[in-house]
């Protein structure tokens, strides 16, 4: 598709405007996607109401979006294995492929990486089109949606989180917040046979969605103490604490949760770039710390879980806003958090 297209940019905080812009055509080893969804992440809104995520900070006008499901509508030079039409997910981190972090493996790591919507890297796609590499790129199977092919991306998160923790059947473990990241994290933890999940949050419509999704237990923390349950468990505590909410009290609480050998997750990303830590019961404990940096390897199996049933994903849309109105819908996500639990725009 040649032509212009129309684009939602952030060009300050709290500030979002349409612009107009050349339809981007697909170099060597890209396809053109015509965008269908594409998810609000926590990131987007932490960048739209507060000017920065952790230590990125915008210089100048930034494209938020990094969830993207399409269909291909043109193929670049070089291309094989697409045809205009496919329905695709599109890993929003393209790695250089050569650096020794590539090379081991662990592409999310790469110092060169092009990843949507951060500053210095490559726009986002609040937009009605994108070019993206190709090998990035996955292919639907027909029972999964294109706007599940958007939500891989945070799922994709989850995954990872439970991979590194290595999370396995007959494990006990505790999810601190029930926003997107903390629910695919439970959902992820369920799919590998962990069946035992206590979920903590202060927003009763996350903690009745976690319910939903198979938590065994869940506590509104404004007025329950999950630390005194869990020293009610065996060993005192969980094997495994994940925290998804990316913030200051939660962070803390992490190391008062796990069992003796028990392992914490570090999966929420906050908007400050030092938090702290209980570094004395830590000790005590034994326990070991792993930190979550997007994902590596995990579309084809995330795809894979959708398309066999064993991740309910669409589940945890609560809001779909159609393009036309995604500079109101970032804002009511943002000033309405005890409604949304996952926003997606309809392109």
């Amino acid at each position: 598709m040649e032509g212009t297209m129309k684009v939602a940019v952030m060009t300050g905080k709290k500030k979002m405007e349409w612009c107009e812009r050349e339809i981007p055509q697909p170099g060597p080893g890209e396809l053109q996607i015509k965008l269908e969804y594409v998810g609000v992440c926590g990131s987007d809104l932490h960048f739209y109401s507060e000017g920065r995520l952790a230590n990125w900070v915008p210089d100048g006008p930034l494209v938020l979006g990094h969830e993207p499901g399409g269909v291909v509508s043109a193929i670049g030079e070089g291309v094989t294995g697409f045809e205009i039409g496919d329905r695709v997910a599109l890993e929003p981190g393209v790695p250089c492929g050569h650096c020794e972090d590539c090379l081991k493996g662990h592409y999310n790591l790469c110092r060169s990486v092009r990843f949507m919507a951060i500053p210095g890297e490559k726009d986002g796609v609040f937009s009605e089109y994108c070019t993206h590499a190709a090998s990035m790129t996955f292919k639907l199977p027909d029972n999964v949606s294109t706007m599940e092919g958007g939500l891989m991306e945070p799922l994709a998160v989850g995954m990872h989180a439970c991979e590194l923790s290595n999370a396995k059947l007959g494990e006990t473990a505790v999810v601190l917040g029930a926003g997107c990241i903390g629910l695919v994290t439970l959902m992820s933890l369920k799919a590998r046979g962990v069946s035992e999940i206590y979920v903590a949050d202060v927003l009763d419509k996350r903690l009745e969605k976690a319910r939903e999704l198979g938590a065994t237990r869940v506590f509104n923390s404004r007025n329950e103490n999950i630390e005194e349950f869990v020293k009610t468990l065996p060993g005192g505590g969980v094997d495994q604490v994940y925290e998804c909410a990316g913030n200051r009290i939660t962070t803390l609480q992490t190391c008062r949760l796990i069992k003796r050998a028990g392992k914490i997750t570090l999966v929420g990303v906050s908007p400050e770039p030092v938090l702290e830590l209980d570094i004395a019961t830590l000790n005590a404990m034994e326990g070991t710390i792993y930190s979550v940096y997007r994902y590596r390897n995990l579309y084809p199996s995330a795809i894979s879980a959708v398309s066999k049933g064993l991740i309910p994903l669409k589940k945890i849309v609560s809001h779909t806003f159609d393009f036309k109105d995604v500079i109101e819908g970032v804002d009511y996500s943002l000033n309405h958090k005890d409604e949304v639990i996952k926003a997606v725009i309809r392109m």
